[in-house]
Protein backbone atom coordinates (compact mmCIF):
# COMPACT_ATOMS: atom_id res chain seq x y z
CA UNK A 1 0.00 0.00 0.00
CA UNK A 2 1.55 3.31 -0.79
CA UNK A 3 2.00 5.42 2.04
CA UNK A 4 2.96 9.03 2.44
CA UNK A 5 3.67 10.89 5.33
CA UNK A 6 3.59 14.67 5.96
CA UNK A 7 4.93 15.69 9.28
CA UNK A 8 8.60 14.25 8.57
CA UNK A 9 11.61 16.58 10.01
CA UNK A 10 15.18 17.08 9.01
CA UNK A 11 17.59 19.38 10.04
CA UNK A 12 21.07 20.45 8.31
CA UNK A 13 24.37 20.87 9.98
CA UNK A 14 24.53 24.73 9.06
CA UNK A 15 21.16 25.32 10.83
CA UNK A 16 22.36 23.40 13.81
CA UNK A 17 25.82 25.64 13.96
CA UNK A 18 23.77 29.29 13.46
CA UNK A 19 21.06 28.23 15.89
CA UNK A 20 22.27 25.95 18.30
CA UNK A 21 19.57 23.88 18.40
CA UNK A 22 19.25 21.00 19.88
CA UNK A 23 22.80 21.52 21.43
CA UNK A 24 23.43 20.65 25.78
CA UNK A 25 20.52 22.78 26.63
CA UNK A 26 18.25 20.34 25.61
CA UNK A 27 16.91 16.57 27.21
CA UNK A 28 19.58 13.79 26.18
CA UNK A 29 16.69 11.83 23.88
CA UNK A 30 16.50 14.86 21.79
CA UNK A 31 20.52 15.10 21.76
CA UNK A 32 19.98 11.54 20.37
CA UNK A 33 18.13 11.79 17.33
CA UNK A 34 20.12 14.50 15.73
CA UNK A 35 21.94 12.15 13.63
CA UNK A 36 18.32 11.03 12.44
CA UNK A 37 17.46 14.28 12.09
CA UNK A 38 20.41 15.53 9.69
CA UNK A 39 20.38 12.04 7.42
CA UNK A 40 18.76 13.00 4.15
CA UNK A 41 19.47 10.00 2.18
CA UNK A 42 20.36 5.72 3.01
CA UNK A 43 19.78 5.69 6.63
CA UNK A 44 16.78 7.61 6.39
CA UNK A 45 15.26 5.56 3.19
CA UNK A 46 16.32 2.28 5.05
CA UNK A 47 14.12 3.53 8.20
CA UNK A 48 10.71 4.72 6.06
CA UNK A 49 11.15 0.71 4.31
CA UNK A 50 11.19 -0.34 7.91
CA UNK A 51 8.30 1.83 8.33
CA UNK A 52 6.33 1.01 4.92
CA UNK A 53 6.59 4.80 3.85
CA UNK A 54 6.75 5.16 0.36
CA UNK A 55 7.25 8.92 0.35
CA UNK A 56 7.98 11.99 2.97
CA UNK A 57 7.11 15.19 3.12
CA UNK A 58 9.95 17.01 4.78
CA UNK A 59 9.88 19.89 7.12
CA UNK A 60 12.57 21.60 9.13
CA UNK A 61 12.69 20.84 12.30
CA UNK A 62 12.73 24.70 13.22
CA UNK A 63 13.98 25.03 17.17
CA UNK A 64 16.31 27.85 18.21
CA UNK A 65 14.76 30.14 15.08
CA UNK A 66 13.46 32.83 17.59
CA UNK A 67 16.83 33.69 18.45
CA UNK A 68 18.69 34.67 15.31
CA UNK A 69 18.56 38.09 13.77
CA UNK A 70 15.84 39.04 10.88
CA UNK A 71 18.46 39.16 8.77
CA UNK A 72 20.42 36.16 9.77
CA UNK A 73 17.09 34.29 9.86
CA UNK A 74 16.10 34.98 6.35
CA UNK A 75 19.54 34.25 5.58
CA UNK A 76 19.84 30.56 7.14
CA UNK A 77 16.77 29.77 5.79
CA UNK A 78 17.16 30.02 2.50
CA UNK A 79 19.93 27.98 2.27
CA UNK A 80 18.42 25.17 4.54
CA UNK A 81 15.84 25.41 1.73
CA UNK A 82 18.70 24.93 -0.71
CA UNK A 83 19.48 21.95 0.61
CA UNK A 84 16.43 20.28 1.29
CA UNK A 85 15.85 21.44 -2.50
CA UNK A 86 19.24 19.42 -3.41
CA UNK A 87 18.03 16.11 -1.55
CA UNK A 88 14.66 16.04 -2.85
CA UNK A 89 16.32 16.00 -6.56
CA UNK A 90 18.30 13.08 -5.40
CA UNK A 91 15.96 11.30 -3.96
CA UNK A 92 12.59 12.71 -6.34
CA UNK A 93 10.59 8.89 -5.87
CA UNK A 94 11.16 8.95 -1.96
CA UNK A 95 11.14 12.92 -0.79
CA UNK A 96 8.96 16.05 -1.33
CA UNK A 97 9.18 19.25 0.89
CA UNK A 98 7.48 22.08 2.40
CA UNK A 99 9.20 25.29 2.46
CA UNK A 100 10.37 27.09 5.37
CA UNK A 101 10.64 30.41 5.42
CA UNK A 102 12.12 33.06 7.73
CA UNK A 103 9.17 34.85 9.33
CA UNK A 104 10.94 37.49 10.82
CA UNK A 105 11.50 39.97 7.78
CA UNK A 106 7.86 38.68 6.71
CA UNK A 107 8.39 40.74 3.17
CA UNK A 108 11.15 38.72 2.11
CA UNK A 109 9.34 35.47 3.52
CA UNK A 110 6.83 36.20 1.29
CA UNK A 111 9.66 36.36 -1.26
CA UNK A 112 11.34 32.97 -0.20
CA UNK A 113 7.59 31.07 -0.61
CA UNK A 114 7.32 32.58 -4.01
CA UNK A 115 10.82 30.79 -4.56
CA UNK A 116 10.38 27.66 -2.88
CA UNK A 117 6.99 26.65 -4.77
CA UNK A 118 7.92 28.15 -8.31
CA UNK A 119 11.33 27.66 -8.65
CA UNK A 120 12.18 24.46 -6.20
CA UNK A 121 9.00 22.36 -6.61
CA UNK A 122 7.84 22.95 -2.80
CA UNK A 123 4.67 21.42 -2.18
CA UNK A 124 3.32 23.95 0.79
CA UNK A 125 4.24 26.29 3.45
CA UNK A 126 5.65 25.14 7.19
CA UNK A 127 5.43 27.09 10.01
CA UNK A 128 6.37 26.40 13.62
CA UNK A 129 4.67 28.00 16.01
CA UNK A 130 4.98 31.92 17.09
CA UNK A 131 7.41 34.41 16.15
CA UNK A 132 8.87 36.45 19.10
CA UNK A 133 5.25 35.68 20.77
CA UNK A 134 2.87 36.51 17.46
CA UNK A 135 0.32 34.17 15.98
CA UNK A 136 0.17 34.27 12.13
CA UNK A 137 -3.01 36.75 12.24
CA UNK A 138 -0.65 39.55 13.35
CA UNK A 139 -1.17 41.79 10.85
CA UNK A 140 2.26 41.70 9.33
CA UNK A 141 2.04 37.84 8.50
CA UNK A 142 -1.31 38.51 6.35
CA UNK A 143 0.86 38.69 3.13
CA UNK A 144 2.45 35.18 3.39
CA UNK A 145 -0.45 33.45 3.81
CA UNK A 146 -2.54 35.29 1.17
CA UNK A 147 0.55 34.46 -1.30
CA UNK A 148 0.35 30.77 0.23
CA UNK A 149 -3.31 30.97 -1.08
CA UNK A 150 -2.13 32.49 -4.32
CA UNK A 151 0.05 29.65 -4.76
CA UNK A 152 -2.29 27.10 -4.07
CA UNK A 153 -0.33 25.30 -1.80
CA UNK A 154 -1.38 24.43 1.68
CA UNK A 155 -0.18 25.79 5.16
CA UNK A 156 1.22 22.80 7.49
CA UNK A 157 0.79 25.06 10.93
CA UNK A 158 2.99 22.89 13.59
CA UNK A 159 4.42 23.79 17.08
CA UNK A 160 7.53 25.04 18.55
CA UNK A 161 8.33 25.60 22.27
CA UNK A 162 6.23 28.20 23.72
CA UNK A 163 8.00 32.05 24.16
CA UNK A 164 9.73 32.34 27.55
CA UNK A 165 7.11 34.35 29.53
CA UNK A 166 4.33 31.40 28.93
CA UNK A 167 7.46 28.70 29.29
CA UNK A 168 8.24 30.21 33.12
CA UNK A 169 4.23 31.35 34.13
CA UNK A 170 3.20 27.66 33.25
CA UNK A 171 5.72 24.40 33.20
CA UNK A 172 8.41 26.53 35.86
CA UNK A 173 9.20 24.79 38.72
CA UNK A 174 9.13 21.64 38.14
CA UNK A 175 11.36 18.73 38.78
CA UNK A 176 14.15 17.95 36.75
CA UNK A 177 12.95 18.28 32.75
CA UNK A 178 9.39 17.69 33.27
CA UNK A 179 8.34 21.09 33.20
CA UNK A 180 10.32 21.49 29.79
CA UNK A 181 8.94 18.16 28.77
CA UNK A 182 5.24 19.17 29.43
CA UNK A 183 5.45 22.64 28.12
CA UNK A 184 6.22 20.74 24.38
CA UNK A 185 4.92 17.26 23.46
CA UNK A 186 3.72 16.19 27.00
CA UNK A 187 0.89 19.13 26.55
CA UNK A 188 1.64 22.49 25.51
CA UNK A 189 2.76 22.23 22.24
CA UNK A 190 -0.93 20.35 21.47
CA UNK A 191 -3.00 23.09 23.93
CA UNK A 192 -0.80 26.02 21.88
CA UNK A 193 -1.24 24.73 18.50
CA UNK A 194 -4.95 24.10 18.50
CA UNK A 195 -5.38 27.91 20.30
CA UNK A 196 -3.40 29.13 17.46
CA UNK A 197 -5.75 27.18 15.08
CA UNK A 198 -9.15 29.27 16.66
CA UNK A 199 -7.20 32.19 16.40
CA UNK A 200 -6.73 32.47 12.81
CA UNK A 201 -10.56 31.57 12.57
CA UNK A 202 -12.51 33.52 15.41
CA UNK A 203 -9.81 36.91 13.84
CA UNK A 204 -11.09 36.46 10.44
CA UNK A 205 -8.19 35.26 8.34
CA UNK A 206 -9.95 32.69 7.59
CA UNK A 207 -12.82 34.29 6.13
CA UNK A 208 -10.65 37.08 4.25
CA UNK A 209 -8.34 33.93 2.51
CA UNK A 210 -11.38 31.23 2.27
CA UNK A 211 -9.41 29.37 -0.63
CA UNK A 212 -6.29 29.07 2.08
CA UNK A 213 -6.14 25.20 3.09
CA UNK A 214 -4.25 24.78 6.87
CA UNK A 215 -2.91 21.33 8.06
CA UNK A 216 -2.46 20.51 12.07
CA UNK A 217 -1.03 17.46 13.04
CA UNK A 218 -1.46 15.55 15.82
CA UNK A 219 -4.65 14.28 15.38
CA UNK A 220 -6.34 17.81 15.37
CA UNK A 221 -4.46 19.13 18.56
CA UNK A 222 -7.24 18.83 20.59
CA UNK A 223 -9.69 20.60 18.36
CA UNK A 224 -11.78 18.24 16.97
CA UNK A 225 -12.86 17.07 20.75
CA UNK A 226 -13.34 20.38 21.99
CA UNK A 227 -14.88 21.54 18.72
CA UNK A 228 -18.23 21.65 19.72
CA UNK A 229 -18.00 23.50 22.50
CA UNK A 230 -15.61 26.03 20.69
CA UNK A 231 -17.71 26.20 18.05
CA UNK A 232 -20.73 26.67 19.93
CA UNK A 233 -19.28 29.45 22.58
CA UNK A 234 -16.68 31.19 19.76
CA UNK A 235 -19.22 31.34 16.44
CA UNK A 236 -21.96 33.11 18.54
CA UNK A 237 -19.60 35.86 20.25
CA UNK A 238 -17.20 36.40 16.81
CA UNK A 239 -19.86 38.74 14.90
CA UNK A 240 -17.13 39.38 12.44
CA UNK A 241 -17.45 35.83 10.76
CA UNK A 242 -18.99 34.78 7.73
CA UNK A 243 -19.19 31.45 8.69
CA UNK A 244 -19.19 29.33 12.05
CA UNK A 245 -16.19 28.08 13.05
CA UNK A 246 -17.25 24.19 12.48
CA UNK A 247 -18.25 25.49 9.10
CA UNK A 248 -14.67 26.93 8.51
CA UNK A 249 -12.78 23.97 9.65
CA UNK A 250 -14.29 21.52 7.55
CA UNK A 251 -14.27 24.16 4.54
CA UNK A 252 -10.38 24.65 5.08
CA UNK A 253 -8.45 22.57 7.82
CA UNK A 254 -6.98 18.97 7.54
CA UNK A 255 -5.48 17.14 10.12
CA UNK A 256 -2.45 14.18 10.30
CA UNK A 257 -1.74 11.63 12.59
CA UNK A 258 1.61 12.33 13.24
CA UNK A 259 2.69 10.83 17.09
CA UNK A 260 -0.93 10.12 18.04
CA UNK A 261 -1.38 6.38 17.34
CA UNK A 262 -3.88 5.28 19.41
CA UNK A 263 -7.53 4.76 18.25
CA UNK A 264 -9.77 6.96 20.53
CA UNK A 265 -8.48 10.26 18.94
CA UNK A 266 -8.32 8.56 15.11
CA UNK A 267 -11.91 7.48 16.00
CA UNK A 268 -13.13 10.89 17.36
CA UNK A 269 -11.63 13.31 14.38
CA UNK A 270 -13.16 10.81 11.72
CA UNK A 271 -16.15 11.19 13.75
CA UNK A 272 -16.55 14.98 13.81
CA UNK A 273 -14.55 15.89 10.66
CA UNK A 274 -14.93 13.06 8.59
CA UNK A 275 -12.16 11.12 7.12
CA UNK A 276 -11.43 12.93 4.12
CA UNK A 277 -9.77 15.31 6.67
CA UNK A 278 -7.29 13.01 7.90
CA UNK A 279 -4.08 12.08 6.92
CA UNK A 280 -1.11 10.06 7.89
CA UNK A 281 1.76 11.54 9.50
CA UNK A 282 4.40 9.70 11.99
CA UNK A 283 6.38 12.52 13.00
CA UNK A 284 9.71 11.41 12.18
CA UNK A 285 12.14 10.81 13.78
CA UNK A 286 10.65 12.28 17.31
CA UNK A 287 8.58 9.13 16.41
CA UNK A 288 9.74 5.92 14.79
CA UNK A 289 8.17 4.80 11.39
CA UNK A 290 7.09 1.71 12.48
CA UNK A 291 5.12 2.87 14.94
CA UNK A 292 2.71 4.44 12.74
CA UNK A 293 3.15 1.31 10.69
CA UNK A 294 1.63 -0.34 13.78
CA UNK A 295 -0.45 1.97 14.22
CA UNK A 296 -2.06 1.40 10.36
CA UNK A 297 -2.44 -2.31 11.05
CA UNK A 298 -4.98 -1.17 14.54
CA UNK A 299 -7.03 0.29 11.62
CA UNK A 300 -7.37 -2.92 9.56
CA UNK A 301 -8.98 -4.61 12.86
CA UNK A 302 -12.86 -3.98 14.26
CA UNK A 303 -14.04 -1.67 13.29
CA UNK A 304 -11.72 -1.88 10.45
CA UNK A 305 -11.48 1.13 7.73
CA UNK A 306 -12.46 -0.31 3.48
CA UNK A 307 -9.67 -0.48 1.62
CA UNK A 308 -11.15 2.70 -0.13
CA UNK A 309 -10.96 4.40 3.40
CA UNK A 310 -7.44 3.20 3.93
CA UNK A 311 -6.32 4.35 0.50
CA UNK A 312 -7.69 7.93 1.58
CA UNK A 313 -5.90 7.94 4.44
CA UNK A 314 -2.09 7.19 3.63
CA UNK A 315 -2.30 8.45 0.49
CA UNK A 316 -5.10 9.49 -1.45
CA UNK A 317 -5.83 12.88 0.70
CA UNK A 318 -3.12 13.97 0.47
CA UNK A 319 -1.73 13.47 -2.84
CA UNK A 320 -4.93 15.83 -3.80
CA UNK A 321 -3.92 18.28 -1.57
CA UNK A 322 -0.75 18.96 -1.90
CA UNK A 323 -1.14 17.76 -5.63
CA UNK A 324 1.58 15.26 -5.50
Amino acid sequence: MKTIALEEHFVTADFLKATGAYGHSVPEPMRAIRDKLLDLGDARIAAMDDGGITLQVLSLAAMGIDDLAPANQTAVFHDVNDELAAAVQAHLDRFAAFATPALKEPAAAVKELERCIRDLGFKGLYVNGTTEGKFLDAPEFFPLLEAAEALNVPLYLDPAPPPAVVQSAYYSDLPGDTGMLLSIAGWGWHAELGLHLLRLIVSGVFDRLPNLQVIVGHMGEGVPYALARSNGILSAAAKNLKRSVTETILAQVHITTSGYFTRPPFDCARQVLGLDHLMYSVDYPFSPNTRGRDFLATLQSEPALSTAEMEALTHGNAKRLLRL
